[in-house]
Parts: structure tokens; sequence; C-alpha cells
């Protein structure tokens, strides 16, 4: 009954309808695409900053849309069942529809900003999907680990973004690319570069930042699968791919990508020998494959791009098929804990199917399509010009511990005695089997005829990274004839097997081995109670309590910052005579500093108060002799109710007390910051003034204030009509702040409504 009324719910058939609708309309661009044609849409959004929220879709854009949408297509259909009778399925779907369209806009977007928010919504929609069980901490902890990883570096990114677009003089993926020359030639490239870098690192989990991602598996099996196979993990790859014409071939491109993704695949694939949970294993075999596609993203070579573009197809079906199986496998036998299963294969016969297909592309045996994809990766390590053996060598040793790992999902849980799960295992429901058969198979039948099925899509994608005007790629065939990559492949399985036959004494040696290592996890732990700490000791300098400290801290902050920024630029401008000021406006100034000292020195509030009413009103007598009376009239307003306002409340308060502010040292300290804060912002106007007037802007009031807003009176027309939104949200602000007076007023002390009285005398208390 739970189930059938998840399946009844509105939305399940709604996110079912999306992506078979998306992978539907991006099949047809598949001929236009091939050909060697591109698609762009765009429409402006922000024109004044040259922001446009544009679409561009050519080989390796199309080749991300098909999977994210295809693939979302299974996901949501296997989430139907997953999650039958939990009553949150539709707010799951809801997060999972926007995931997959954050996604999409990601791959899609050709304007840097656009590319950016895409981005961003990819982290928040993960997070809600990583935090989906929000009861348990765990999910929690993770959710908010991976946001905080990749947001950080997606400020980076930003700042990378930027840069680049102000470089190549356009905020246009396209254009950007084709400005390549000139974004390797610049001074700003390095900085770019490493901005740029940090974002895709982050988000595609690559060494020292591979710890969030086996955490996000505290996320259900359906975002599990989705995240790893098709979209967000993968994001950071799109990204190093789609900058590949503009900032890659370089030296420094070249051994920062060689580096850490070697290192992410090697290291990723030890970890995953060390799991016996089917999940975290599959995880680490991600980081493996990102790792991959990360160390061949260093090269320009045909062959390493090519490599490049069939491992992300390949990868994408055998690992949301794996994915899925170990979902399946977990709703129906109750773990995931290698240990305790076994015996499905004849209990879950479409699963083990499936998982099987699955386990012989990963591991790379013809004539599956991972056996195309193992055979490119080692031309591709063999074809880099700078480290040919370090690359092959890490290649094959990732490789390796792969095949053991697709041997364990495939074989342990389905092959040899019955396992002891808490629940009595059977087939799954077909629409949670029938999504990995289908791509398993696919998987199949790529590796049979890749010409045939792939040749278009991945020539175009090896194109688009490369920079190519027209389609190409290494030729796609099952059957190379026997060479040094064919050997390699043999070697791979070899030790493949020989590691799954001694899986146990491995295992405990890498778990022996790894804790005499620091955790990355504990790091993190570590760098977020440092910056707890250092968040409540800056708390507790700032906030102390004191409005006179407020203020200090404030002015003093605003001097320095003037003042460093004065001597940085250098633009101390020091007058170099005495203006011609007459007689009359020199008393005010008088005024004005015989007032500002009255109200220094006064021991009584009113005094104070009434002489700082008379520094405003001389203020507004200057704005009056300098041709401003609209400005002098709301000045001397302000200052009247100020001074009324503020004098009732002060006449209710006790006399000033010495709050530890009040010895010799702190009447200096304040002096010295109020006559420094003075003094930078003069010095600050003087070197303003050094520029003439820009006056576009009172140019424009001045001829379109009374055609446009029948107006004479050019600042309340600007106030009322051009910037009627930002008065508008001024008049809110006091109207809050009224609001809130009002509500101390009525909850001040001595004063209690009817209902609390109400309440009192029913208690027979007084309090």
């Amino acid at each position: 009954m739970a189930a059938s009324a998840a399946r009844s719910h509105p939305l399940t058939a709604l996110v079912l309808v999306l992506p078979g609708a998306l992978t539907v309309w991006f099949a047809t661009m598949l001929p236009t695409v091939a050909a060697g044609e591109t698609i762009r849409y765009a429409v402006d959004w922000v024109a004044g900053l040259d922001v446009a929220l544009s679409f561009y879709i050519d080989g390796l854009s199309l080749l991300f849309a098909l999977l994210i949408s295809l693939i979302g297509f299974f996901i949501f259909l296997y989430a139907r069942s997953y999650l039958a009778g939990d009553p949150h399925l539709g707010r799951f779907m809801l997060y999972l529809s926007l995931f997959m369209l954050s996604m999409l806009g990601v791959v899609l977007a050709d304007n840097v900003v656009t590319l950016f928010v895409f981005w961003e919504l990819t982290s928040l929609t993960s997070y809600l999907l990583i935090g989906y069980n929000h009861t348990d901490p765990k999910s929690r902890r993770n959710a908010l680990q991976a946001l905080v990883v990749t947001g950080t570096g997606g400020l980076a990114l930003l700042a990378g973004l930027i840069l680049l677009a102000l470089v190549a003089g356009s905020f246009e993926l396209s254009a950007i690319n084709a400005a390549g020359d000139a974004v390797r030639a610049h001074d700003w490239y390095l900085g770019i570069l490493i901005l740029v870098l940090l974002g895709a690192f982050t988000k595609s989990a690559q060494f020292p930042f591979h710890f969030w991602l086996p955490n996000a598996m505290a996320a259900p099996t359906p975002v599990s699968a989705y995240l790893h196979s098709a979209t967000m993990v993968k994001a950071g790859v799109y990204l190093m791919a789609r900058v590949h014409p503009s900032l890659g071939n370089t030296e420094v491109w070249l051994w920062t990508l060689t580096i850490a993704g070697a290192v992410t695949a090697v290291w990723a694939s030890i970890l995953a020998l060390r799991q016996t949970d089917l999940k975290p294993m599959l995880a680490y075999t991600t980081l493996m494959a990102l790792g991959t596609l990360t160390l061949f993203l260093a090269n320009t070579s045909e062959v390493a791009i090519t490599a490049v573009v069939v491992f992300i197809l390949v990868h994408s079906f055998y690992k949301a098929t794996l994915f899925m199986v170990a979902g399946a496998i977990d709703h129906e036998a109750g773990t995931r804990e290698i240990g305790r299963l076994g015996g499905l294969a004849r209990l879950m016969p479409f699963t083990c199917l499936a998982a099987a297909l699955a386990a012989l592309s990963m591991a790379g045996v013809p004539p599956f399509a991972g056996f195309i994809g193992k055979e490119l990766v080692y031309k591709g390590a063999l074809a880099v010009a700078s480290e040919p053996g370090f690359v092959a060598v890490a290649a094959l040793a990732a490789n390796a511990m792969m095949v053991t790992v697709a041997a364990i999902v495939a074989i342990k849980p389905f092959l040899g005695p019955k396992g002891d799960t808490p629940k009595k295992p059977h087939e799954a429901p077909w629409t949670m089997w029938i999504g990995p058969v289908v791509l398993a198979v696919l998987g199949l039948a790529c590796g049979l005829a890749p010409a045939l099925l792939l040749s278009g899509l991945v020539e175009a994608g090896v194109s688009a990274i490369l920079g190519l005007d027209e389609p190409t790629s290494y030729p796609l065939q099952l059957w190379h004839g026997v060479n040094l990559p064919l050997v390699m492949s043999g070697v791979t399985v070899a030790l493949g097997a020989l590691l799954f036959w001694q899986w146990p004494r491995v295992r405990s040696a890498i778990d022996a081995a790894c804790r005499r290592l620091p955790a990355a996890d504990a790091l993190y732990d570590g760098c977020m109670k440092r910056l707890v700490d250092l968040a409540e000791w800056q708390t507790a300098l700032l906030q102390t309590g004191s409005q006179r400290h407020y203020v200090l801290v404030v002015f003093a902050t605003l001097a320095a910052g003037l003042g460093v920024t004065l001597i940085v630029r250098d633009a101390v401008v020091l007058p170099t005579a005495m203006p011609q000021v007459a007689f009359y406006k020199w008393a005010v100034v008088g005024l004005i500093i015989a007032a500002t000292l009255v109200t220094v020195f006064a021991r009584s509030r009113l005094t104070a108060i009434c002489a700082l009413g008379v520094i405003g009103t001389s203020v507004a007598l200057l704005f009056v002799m300098y041709g401003a009376p609209d400005v002098a009239m709301t000045q001397l307003m302000v200052e009247i109710l100020i001074v009324i306002i503020v004098a009732l409340v002060m006449l209710r308060l006790p006399a000033f007390r010495d709050d530890g502010h009040g010895d010799r040292t702190g009447h200096i300290r304040d002096a010295v910051v109020a006559i420094g804060t003075g003094i930078a912002i003069s010095l600050t106007l003087l070197a303003v003034l050094q520029y003439p007037l820009d006056r576009r802007l009172t140019d424009y009031f001045e001829a379109n204030s009374y055609p446009e807003a029948l107006g004479r009176n050019i600042v309340n027309v600007i106030l009322v009509d051009f910037r009627a939104i930002d008065t508008f949200g001024e008049i809110a602000v006091v109207a809050i702040a009224g609001l809130a007076c009002f509500a101390l007023i009525k909850l001040r002390p001595g004063r209690r409504s009817a209902a609390v009285e109400k309440e009192a005398a029913a208690s027979g208390g007084d309090d």
C-alpha cells in the first residue's frame, strides 16, 4: 500500500517525463553536432555588464547533456521504488530535478557568470540531497562538508572566471577559448589557472580535496548513483575540458594536472580495496576515474583526449549501474557489507546480470566498451611526451586495482554460500533493475559497435576539447592488433585477479598502513574547529557589549583602510594654497569646532545632544551657502527631530558613568581615532577632487527629469522616480525600526499585557 501511494505522487510521473523529454531533445541535435556545427541560444541578462543567459552546444556539452538526461531518467525511475513509502518522496524528487537542471546549466552555459550561477546551484542542491536524511547527524555533517569544500572552491572559481573574461575581452566561453594564445601569454595566466583549478579540483574531489566525496555516500543510493556517474563530481572534469583550449598546453597546466590526477587515481584505488561496504568501495573507484580523467586532460595529444571522452561515457554507464545494484542489494537484503552477502545470483537474477555486465566493462574485458576505454587510456599514456613511463605505470596500477574491485562487486555478493543478511533477499521491483540492465547492455553494445554508436559524438567531443573546427578523434575499434597497450591490458587483468585472490590480506595491510597516516577527514574537522575557535576569539574581541567600543572599532577600521589605500596607491595630495573663503563661512566652521569641543567635554547628556544639534544645524547652513537648499532642509529636519527625541530619551537615563573608557588613556585614544578618521576622509576627498567630475549621470538627470518624470526638482525626481525602489527600501527600514521601537516600548519593565495579567491571575502567581 505504501509503495502504491508513493508511486501515485504527482511529482513522480512529472519527473520521469522531464529527463525523458530532454534525452529525446538532445538526441535530435546529434546529427548537427556530429557534423562539426554548434548550436547557441542567448538572451540578455545583465546587458550593462555584458552578462547573457547564453547556452552553447558542441560535442563536449552535448555528451554531458545526454548522459545527465539519459541516466537521470533511469535514476528517477529507480528512486520511485527505492524510496517507496517515504513521506518526503515528493520533496526528494524536486531536489533531484533541480540537481539535474543545475548540472545541465553548468555543461550548457556559455557565459562564465551563467556557468558560475549553475555551478553554485549544483552545490546547494547536492547539499540538500546528501543531507536528505536530516535527522541523522552524520548526513547533516557530510552534507555541510561537501558544501563547504565545493563552495570554497566555487568562490575561487568565480574570481578566476572573471579575471579570465577580463583578459580575453569577453564573458562568453566560446570567445575566451578562441583567444587562448592571448590568455596564455598574459601576466595573469598563472593566477587565473590556480583559481580555476581550485574550483575544478574541489568539485571533482582531486587530491587533497578527495575526502568529501566518499562521505557523500550518506545520501540515498539514487543520489549516489547520479552524483558519481554523470553529474556533480564530473563538473570539475567538464570545466577543465571546457577551458582546455584557453588554459591548456602549458608546462604548469601539464604538470599540475598530471601529478594531481596520478596521485588521486592511485591513492583512491588503494583506498577502494580497504572498504567492505559496497557504496564506499564504488565511491573510491569514482575518485580513481576522476583522477584518470584529470591525468589525461593534462595532455594535448589526440589519443589522450579521445581516451578522456570515451572513458567519460564508459564510466558513466558502468558506475550508474553498479551503484544502483548496490542500492538494490541494500534495499532487498538489508545490508551492503560484503562479508554478510553471498548466494544472491539465484535470488536476484536481473540484478546479478546487470552487475556482471557492468563489472566486466569496469574491468576492461573485451568486447565491452570498458576494454576500448582502457586500451585508449594506455595508448594515451604512452603518447604523453613528457613522462610516458610515469603516466603509464600510474594508469596500470589504478586499473589493476579497479579489476579487483569489479571482481569483488560482481562475485562476492552473488556467488558462494548464502550470506547472513538482515532481510530475506529477493529480486527488486522491475523499476530498480531495468535501468542497470539497460545501461550495462549499452556498455556491451558500444564495445561491439563503437564506430557505429560512438564515433560521431566522440569525435565532436574531442574536437571541442582541443579547440578544433573539424571533428577528429583516434579511431574507435575493438581490435588494434597485438601491441603494447594490449599487453598492458593483459597484465592489468592478471594483477587484478591476483589482488582479488589475496584481497583479505591486501585489505588488512592497507588498513593497518592507513591507520598510521593522518586522515584527511580528521584534518578537515581540525580546520573547522580552528575556524570556530577563531570566530569565538574574534567575537570576544569585538562584541564587548559596549556601544562606544563598536563605534571606536568602526572608525578605526575606516581610518586605517583609507590611510593604507592612500599610501599604497600614492594618492596623498596636499593643498598647495589656502582657498579663498568668505568670513561668514569661516564663522560657521568655527561654530562647528566649538560645538564639537562642547560635545566631547560635556558632562551632561542634554548639553552634549544640544551641542551635537548645533553641529548638524551648522552643516545645514553650509549646504545653503553652497546651493543645496533641499539637502539643507532635510538635514535641519533630521537634526531637530534627533535633538528632541534623543533629549526626551536621555532625560530618563542616569548621568554619565565611567564604563572603562573614560580614563585619560581612553580619551587620548578616542581623540587619535577621531582625528585620524577626519584626516583620512579629508585626504580622500582631496584625492578625488584631483580628477575631473564625470557628469554623465548629472547630465542624464538634468535632461530627463522633466520629460520622463514631469518634475522640475531634480533631487525629488531622483528619489521618487529614478531611485524609487531604493527609496522604498529606505522607507521600509524606517518603518521596521519604528515597529521595533514600538515593541520595545510596549515590553518595557513594569508594563504587562492583558493576556499576561490574565495568565498570572489564573496561575495564582505574581510572575
